[in-house]
């Protein structure tokens, strides 16, 4: 006999943590550092990930990923090459995030559509300034 996993529509959002766990905690380190980050500064903001998934509350968790948002926005000027990767990395799996989020049940979408409207802009700047997307 088969079982299935049932998600909620108050839990579907835990799917798609994976990627923003393993990829975002160096990159808006380096971000908020504005430059190369501590060892300390990436475990930190590691710790602060976890803490928001195993409480799994979507909201505190849609609330970091606008802080995440306002990081690549706040860095869009920089010249330095590794915070012009981090600020790459985070547009990218924050994107992703989001696009992921229009297949879920709930309203995180159509919360979060401001952020893909900004999202969708960094990435045409960053595409048109030579950069990846």
């Amino acid at each position: 006999m088969s079982r299935s996993l049932h998600t909620s529509a108050r839990d579907a959002w835990l799917s798609l943590t994976p990627e923003p766990e393993r990829e975002l905690p160096a990159s808006v380190a380096m971000l908020r550092a504005a430059g190369p980050a501590t060892a300390e500064a990436v475990e930190s903001e590691r710790a602060r990930v976890e803490r928001l998934v195993v409480r799994a509350r979507s909201r505190a968790w849609l609330e970091y990923m606008r802080e995440v948002v306002d990081l690549i926005d706040n860095s869009k000027d920089t010249e330095d090459p590794e915070v012009e990767r981090a600020r790459a990395v985070a547009l990218e799996v924050v994107r992703n995030h989001h696009g992921l989020l229009l297949g879920l049940p709930g309203r995180a979408a159509d919360n979060t559509a401001d952020e893909r409207e900004r999202l969708d802009a960094a990435a045409g700047r960053q595409t048109a300034n030579g950069g990846q997307s």
